[in-house]
């Protein structure tokens, strides 16, 4: 055996013996899992999981940067849900389907591949699985960095007492994927949102094909894996998936295109020091009502990270305010805040404080099944 086959050995052995160590402490943490539910202790929240493995991040951050990574903490966030699985029933989380969308990508990197996850074909019937408590818990589109607020999202909040429980900011990168070379492409399908965020370099790139919208990227790449000159708009993952080429990366106009998802339950998870609250409420109907409603935010020195009006539904002419700001509407500035707030609207309700999430690569925010996000 030459030094170098010897070296590379001696490298394997090592490896098999942290991979052995690895699955001795997963096991180790299940039977920690276990003694706390047999003292009786609560089972930890979802929300509580990412804490931990922020807290976690963080921390191996400042020891070492060159050991962070987005997958790491995917992967850390896989082995905390396969644990807690084995010792208490996994959450059940609705999602705007099908498998492969955007929202199912966002769910697996929330709760981890031991959830029970349940693809659902509108954002209504997502609201509509956790309202009557068939999931523990919803998973939406609420924002998109390029087309602004998902009006359908916003209108639920209003016909539900569902809570924002978390958040989830997914950097999305398109690609376009096919069957066909680029100049043979006469169909192109994706979900509207998707093709709304690539127009330029559609217009510029192929102005004579057709845009043809569909629910869903995953539904996109789907009918362009079976039919002859067609494309889809969808992510990299769903290229080995459905069979397809990559034509071409990163069509999206804008580089910096985020869409933040948001998890719909009944709970409020604790102040953590950095969290997010978010309040709807109804003004009156009457000139400078709305400054003076900012002046709320001002005077308790919160900092607005968000406001999106929208139209009260079957009322010409009267709009909803939905807002968000930093603070946990338990902490004192926020809840005085929200009490002059009360007073000065006609509707107001607190939707949920939350904990501010880092932001996450799509096509590294799945290890092992790379859904398309």
């Amino acid at each position: 055996m030459s030094d170098g086959e010897a070296g590379a050995e001696q490298v394997r052995e090592r490896l098999r013996h942290i991979d052995l160590e690895i699955v001795r402490l997963v096991s180790q943490r299940t039977d920690l899992l276990k003694q706390l539910q047999k003292a009786g202790s609560e089972p930890l929240k979802v929300w509580e999981h990412q804490d931990q493995t922020q807290a976690l991040m963080s921390e191996a951050m400042r020891r070492d940067a060159r050991s962070v990574s987005d997958a790491l903490g995917m992967l850390f966030r896989s082995i905390a849900s396969a644990t807690l699985d084995s010792t208490t029933r996994g959450p059940r989380a609705s999602y705007l389907g099908p498998q492969y969308s955007y929202s199912h990508g966002a769910a697996l990197q929330y709760f981890g591949e031991a959830a029970q996850l349940l693809g659902l074909p509108t954002i209504r019937s997502v609201f509509e699985s956790v309202a009557k408590r068939e999931a523990d818990y919803g998973m939406v589109p609420i924002e998109n960095s390029t087309d602004g607020g998902i009006s359908d999202t916003l209108s639920m909040f209003t016909q539900t007492q569902l809570r924002i429980c978390g958040e989830v900011p997914v950097a999305i990168h398109h690609c376009l994927l096919s069957r066909s070379r680029r100049e043979q492409i006469r169909e192109i399908y994706s979900k509207p949102q998707a093709i709304s965020q690539c127009r330029d370099w559609l217009a510029r790139n192929l102005p004579s094909v057709r845009c043809q919208p569909v629910e869903s990227t995953a539904a996109a790449a789907e009918l362009a894996a079976s039919e002859p000159n067609a494309a889809a708009i969808a992510s990299s993952q769903a290229a080995a998936h459905y069979g397809l080429e990559i034509v071409e990366r990163n069509i999206e106009d804008v580089a910096g295109n985020t869409t933040r998802f948001v998890v719909l339950g009944h709970e409020v998870p604790r102040p953590t020091g950095a969290d997010k609250t978010s309040l709807l409420f109804q003004l009156p109907h009457r000139p400078g009502a709305l400054a003076d409603a900012m002046v709320v935010f001002q005077k308790h020195q919160l900092n607005l990270t968000w406001i999106e009006s929208f139209p009260v539904h079957q009322r010409m002419q009267e709009y909803q305010f939905f807002v968000e700001f930093e603070g946990h509407h338990h902490e004192a500035k926020p809840s005085q805040a929200i009490a002059h707030l009360a007073a000065q609207s006609q509707t107001l309700t607190v939707l949920g404080s939350y904990p501010k999430a880092k932001m996450v690569d799509a096509d590294a925010a799945n290890l092992s099944t790379q859904p398309t996000l």
